[in-house]
């Protein structure tokens, strides 16, 4: 079956975890991507010593190629496959492609028609671009620390790597769309994303209680809504464990009612709207932690979907990695890596009815690829390669992909 994206190809600089999210999900919707990593290897691979398992989530059905673009016999065998390749990504710091030789001014003079997909924290330009940003660092700068943790304890990261796979996720819709644009107009160009950026709308609701409430409400909120707009939204606890319930309606909060048998409250107008439940939100909490406490996870959890109540218990990360609607959806994949043997990597959370993920194949080794790559797309001799490699402007690990 044909792909979304076969033919076209991309050449992927990305390392750690924004740029390579943005071409796995390249890949997973068919196009040829190539790995293209230092001599050494990617900062993911070269600071964990070796194939890192975050490495190995990221970088499935990709070729790996390694080549040094510090030489100037590396930078030609880049720009050579500059020539043929559709998309280049990349999200080195602010001015490191440029140093290079290699940034969007240069490769479009080679390529008219490719698309250069720069990620970075804070973008090209701005107050902030110059610093450098890491997923934590970003967490600080974006709010998103100001608004994790309790009012009365210090500010919290998220648990997630968010703003690296948010600018990643962005970065490859950014990618298709200037594809598409490109079909109509002929031209490649540049696609920008920051990081800060991409996380600023995921402030809504605490910036929406910024905004209406002149800021009276706290920065951080625990479990419950950032803008306790919302009531019940939290955290509570249960005999064995914990479960998150929120009542979006006001027939939803009547349905959890009769569920703990509290149909007294049915008329109380502390709680007959969402807004007057809002007002009153530790007094809701205390009446449903009330029931949840003297309850089991697995017994809550189904009569909580019988009266179709928003909920779900907390999973640790071992019940996560195990998950069976996760298995169910293929987003638990399993496959054989060269080094590592059998291990699970996720599969892809966009789904195309024409275009589904079947086969997935492991993450390359460093210069898995290079010999490949090099023969097929710039007809380089054996003997040409070999020079490459007695140079060190190439590394090889030589397999024949299947890719």
């Amino acid at each position: 079956m044909h792909k979304a994206l076969e033919g076209i190809t991309v050449l992927d600089l990305g390392q750690i975890y924004n740029g390579p999210y943005c071409s796995l999900m390249l890949a997973y919707q068919g196009a040829k991507v190539i790995k293209i990593e230092p001599i050494q290897g990617e900062n993911l691979r070269v600071r964990r010593k070796g194939d890192s398992h975050e490495l190995l989530m990221l970088n499935s059905n990709k070729l790996g190629a390694s080549i040094d673009l510090k030489s100037n016999e590396g930078k030609q065998v880049f720009l050579d496959l500059v020539k043929q390749a559709d998309v280049v990504v990349e999200n080195f710091s602010l001015g490191a492609m440029e140093r290079l030789g290699l940034d969007y001014e240069k490769l479009k003079q080679i390529n008219p028609r490719i698309i250069y997909a720069s990620g970075k924290g804070y973008g090209l330009e701005g107050p902030y671009a110059h610093r450098p940003a890491m997923d934590l660092t970003m967490q600080a700068m974006s709010g998103i620390m100001s608004t994790t943790g309790f009012p009365d304890t210090p500010p919290v990261k998220a648990g997630p790597a968010v703003s690296d796979f948010l600018g990643g996720i962005h970065l490859f819709g950014g990618v298709v769309t200037a594809l598409y644009q490109r079909q109509q107009t002929g031209k490649g160009q540049l696609v920008e994303v920051s990081m800060h950026d991409a996380v600023y709308p995921t402030l809504a609701s605490a910036l929406g209680a910024y905004y209406s409430q002149g800021g009276d409400t706290p920065e951080r909120t625990g479990n419950q809504h950032s803008g306790k707009a919302s009531a019940p939204f939290n955290v509570y606890p249960t005999a064995d464990g914990y479960v998150a319930i929120t009542c979006v309606t006001d027939k939803q909060w009547k349905n959890l009612l009769i569920l703990m048998n509290r149909e007294d409250l049915l008329e109380d107008d502390r709680f007959r709207m969402n807004v007057n439940r809002a007002a009153h939100t530790d007094i809701v909490d205390n009446i449903v932690e009330n029931w949840t406490s003297k309850q089991y996870k697995s017994e809550i959890e189904q009569r909580l979907v019988d009266y179709k109540i928003p909920h779900a218990p907390v999973q640790t990360i071992a019940e996560v990695a195990d998950d069976p609607h996760l298995k169910y959806r293929n987003m638990i994949r399993e496959v054989y890596h060269p080094k590592e043997g059998q291990i699970k990597i996720p599969g892809s959370p966009i789904r195309l009815s024409d275009s589904p993920l079947e086969d997935i194949s492991a993450a390359p080794i460093m210069g898995e690829h290079t010999e490949e790559v090099l023969e097929n797309m710039l007809g380089l001799s054996k003997d040409d390669l070999s020079q490459l490699i007695d140079k060190n402007v190439i590394h090889t690990n030589k397999t024949k992909s299947n890719i």
